[in-house]
């Protein structure tokens, strides 16, 4: 029975049913249940029940009334996402007041109105994965083993867990991303990258190779550009970390530098610079094969400005306050979303006159230009790959 049918078949059937006496309405419920195959109770609500005979005007929906999916919300937040490529949604919710004051109605197709934003101050992390669901499949985002184990220097080294102070800058964690493709035969471009882990500061410098030299001369020029002074240095086993140049270049100096070393193949022991392997190098450079030399300084050229603005600008990263066993579970409470340059302002740590640096450096970014020109970068680099 098509459902037409059977919506005419219940109407006739609820007049015969309003108009019959106790005995005829039990042989009516009957016949209405084998006809249409309903419940028993089932079939005496409906025939109880005012049928809405307009099918044009359907019964309204319950729930409260629907607050933020306004065309230009979603838009907004659909920019949003994917300028600041692809975060989850309570970073989002530390990002909007942020990305709002650089928003431009014209770079986008739908207006964002003054409504619009009061809303967009108390939207929550579930509403923003409630409206970006259906897109969450659209957009996609841009493994072998490249460690060499060290020698005897790594009695000189030690291993150290935990050991550093997770509330005063200074104290970073190093790794180096292959960008080797689906190969390490021959030269191919390094990714050295740091993280603070106190205020998730990040940097990251393109390597040709992984030589002690090279590495070297990139740590030098990332440090002279921190907003602190390092105090702890932490790698995994590689070689490109465990040599004597880079032991002489932390100990041999008026304020010595803390070096010390992960457990071999514990990943975990790194977990800061790890996380920022993928959310920073893998998911903005990607998994290419990058073996020109040229674009050596076309990539060092992403790093040390966009990039480097970005992340350490824009992007609020969660941190781990703790985390227990409880049965089968394991009970995680993050931070809330706090991007490195206002950590390193709430600081006690950092001198006033960087503070002010950094500020009147904040003051004249504009993140959606920003994360525009990384593109724009990225797409030469790409180019020059798939030739």
């Amino acid at each position: 029975m098509s459902e037409k049918s059977r919506w005419e078949y219940y109407l006739k059937m609820r007049i015969r049913y309003q108009k019959a006496n106790k005995e005829e309405k039990q042989k009516l419920i009957d016949e209405f249940c084998e006809v249409c195959g309903y419940h028993r109770k089932y079939a005496i609500m409906k025939l109880n029940k005012t049928p809405n005979i307009n099918k044009d005007n359907p019964r309204k929906k319950c729930g409260r009334k629907a607050k933020y999916n306004t065309p230009g919300i979603i838009e907004f937040l659909k920019t949003l996402w994917r300028a600041t490529n692809l975060i989850c949604s309570k970073r989002m919710v530390a990002s909007i007041p942020i990305w709002l004051q650089h928003y431009r109605v014209e770079e986008v197709e739908l207006r964002l109105t003054e409504n619009d934003k009061k809303k967009l101050e108390s939207i929550s992390s579930s509403t923003i994965d409630r409206l970006l669901k259906k897109y969450r499949n659209k957009f996609g985002r841009r493994g072998l083993c490249t460690k060499k184990p060290g020698s005897m220097i790594k009695q000189i080294i030690p291993i150290n867990t935990d050991q550093w102070d997770a509330t005063k800058p200074g104290y970073i964690e190093a790794d180096t991303v292959a960008h080797y493709g689906n190969s390490v035969k021959g030269d191919y471009i390094n990714s050295l990258n740091i993280v603070d882990i106190a205020t998730g500061w990040t940097s990251q410098r393109a390597l040709w190779g992984k030589g002690e030299a090279v590495v070297m001369k990139a740590m030098q020029d990332i440090e002279e550009n921190l907003p602190f002074r390092i105090l702890g240095f932490d790698s995994d086993n590689g070689s490109e970390f465990l040599n004597y140049r880079l032991i002489k270049y932390f100990k041999e100096r008026k304020h010595k530098v803390a070096f010390t070393r992960s457990r071999p193949n514990k990943k975990n022991d790194n977990a800061h610079v790890e996380q920022k392997n993928w959310t920073i190098v893998r998911q903005y450079i990607g998994y290419a094969r990058l073996d020109n030399f040229l674009m050596t300084g076309m990539l060092n050229d992403i790093y040390k400005k966009e990039l480097h603005q970005l992340t350490n600008f824009f992007l609020p990263p969660m941190k781990l306050i703790f985390k227990e066993r409880v049965g089968s579970k394991i009970i995680k409470k993050h931070s809330k979303p706090e991007t490195p340059y206002s950590r390193i302002l709430e600081s006690k740590y950092v001198e006033e006159k960087v503070k002010k640096k950094l500020q009147k450096q904040f003051n004249k970014m504009d993140p959606y230009k920003i994360q525009k020109r990384i593109s724009k970068k990225m797409d030469a680099i790409l180019e020059m790959t798939y030739k």
